[in-house]
């Protein structure tokens, strides 16, 4: 199971490479909604999608287990509340503001730049803090 992972990662990872999905200013580009609007990440967003839905349909409806024997972990709460509404508020202004998401943000890692690394790292201490409040 860890090399079926792994090899999913190493897959996401050079898909938002090749795509430039790692790139803030490519990033920033699409969610600039003016003149200069730069749609080309529409096409990753509906790869994705596609191949998402396929294989939604095509073998989870259709099956209780993975091929590895996993149970899928479907989501169950449907209800939107302020909690919801209020971390994707929060998540989609940091990424508005920097263009980094966090996955494209781990592959960038790479670069070396120190920018991203410290995007990250606060990324971490977030999550880190979250779970402590939300613990609690």
């Amino acid at each position: 199971m860890v090399v079926v992972a792994w090899i999913a990662g190493l897959l996401f990872g050079v898909g938002l490479v090749v795509s430039d999905m790692v790139s803030p200013t490519r990033v920033i580009g699409f969610l600039h909604v003016s003149s200069q609007w730069d749609p080309t990440l529409i096409f990753v967003m509906v790869g994705a999608i596609i191949v998402f839905s396929s294989g939604y349909w095509l073998v989870i409806k259709r099956r209780e287990k993975s091929i590895l024997g996993q149970r899928y972990e479907l989501p169950t709460r449907r209800k939107i509340d302020v909690q919801l509404v209020l971390g994707a508020a929060i998540f989609g202004v940091g990424w508005g503001l920097v263009g980094i998401c966090p996955g494209p943000a781990l592959t960038s890692l790479t670069s070396g730049a120190w920018p991203l690394g410290l995007f990250v790292l606060a990324m971490l201490v977030g999550m880190y803090f979250i779970e402590k409040v939300k613990s609690r």
